[in-house]
C-alpha cells in the first residue's frame, strides 16, 4: 500500500520544472531579447534618417562628414578633400545632424564681456 501512494502522488510534482522553464524563457526574453530588438530598430532608423552635412562616427571610431547617401552605402568626408565610401551599418551614431547646424549658426551668439561677467558670479 505504501508504493502505492507514493506512485499516484509523483505526478504532480513534474509540472513545476515545466513551469520554472517558462518564467525563465519570459525573464530572458524582457532582459536580452526586447531590449536588443528595441537598439537595432533604433539603430536602422538612424541610418535611414542619413542626410548629406550630418556629422557621424563610424564603428571604427572615425568622425566625419556625410557628403553623400546611397541606397547602400555613405559617403563621409574625413578630411578636407580626402572621402570615403562606407557601407550604411557600419555608421555607429550621429554627432550632429545638418539642421542643427544651421540652427546654431542662426541664433547670435551672446557676446564675450557677458559670458565673462556669468563666470565671475
Amino acid at each position: 500500500m505504501l508504493i502505492a501512494a507514493e506512485g499516484g502522488g509523483g505526478g504532480g510534482g513534474s509540472f513545476m520544472p515545466l513551469l520554472m522553464i517558462a518564467l525563465l524563457f519570459g525573464v530572458m526574453y524582457f532582459m536580452m531579447i526586447r531590449p536588443q530588438q528595441k537598439r537595432r530598430r533604433e539603430a536602422e532608423q538612424m541610418q535611414s534618417a542619413l542626410a548629406p552635412g550630418d556629422e557621424v562616427v563610424t564603428i571604427g571610431g572615425l568622425y566625419g562628414t556625410v557628403t553623400g547617401v546611397d541606397d547602400e552605402t555613405v559617403l563621409l568626408e574625413v578630411a578636407p578633400g580626402v572621402q570615403t565610401r562606407y557601407a550604411r551599418p557600419a555608421i555607429a551614431r550621429v554627432v550632429k545632424r545638418a539642421e542643427q547646424e544651421e540652427d546654431v549658426e542662426a541664433t547670435p551668439a551672446a557676446s564675450t564681456a557677458e559670458n565673462a561677467e556669468v563666470v565671475k558670479e
